[in-house]
């Protein structure tokens, strides 16, 4: 059982920053794609980024492109999320995920899943 553990979601004023991260215990860390999805009130689950386990692969949907970045630390087991020129229509809940798939964008794809944490985008 893999366990993951989001931090950094908040409060922001639009064109703000905010930095998310995701952290595991799993030693097979490396064995893994990580990505992010976000679910805004109302709305389904959203792909929003996912890095291979090399971490020399990176997929981004269309509407953070530019904006957002994905990278993995394998020797500390940590995922990040950074996202700058952050909007309103950020708002969501963030959860990360591992997926045993490479590349994997699809949340079907996606075996273990964080708690989720809530990012806030204020105009």
């Amino acid at each position: 059982q893999v366990q993951l553990v989001e931090s950094g979601g908040g409060l922001v004023q639009a064109g703000g920053s905010l930095r998310l991260s995701c952290a595991t215990s799993e030693r097979t860390f490396r064995n893994y794609a990580m990505g992010w999805f976000r679910q805004a009130p109302g709305k389904g689950q959203e792909f929003v980024a996912s890095v291979g386990m090399s971490g020399s692969s990176t997929y981004y949907t269309d509407s953070v492109k530019g904006r957002f970045t994905i990278s993995r630390g394998n020797a500390k087991n940590t995922v990040v999320l950074q996202m700058n020129s952050l909007k309103p229509e950020d708002t969501a809940v963030y959860y990360c995920a591992a997926s045993v798939f490479d590349p994997a964008t699809r949340p079907v794809e996606y075996e273990y899943w964080g708690q989720g944490t809530q990012v806030a985008v204020s105009s």
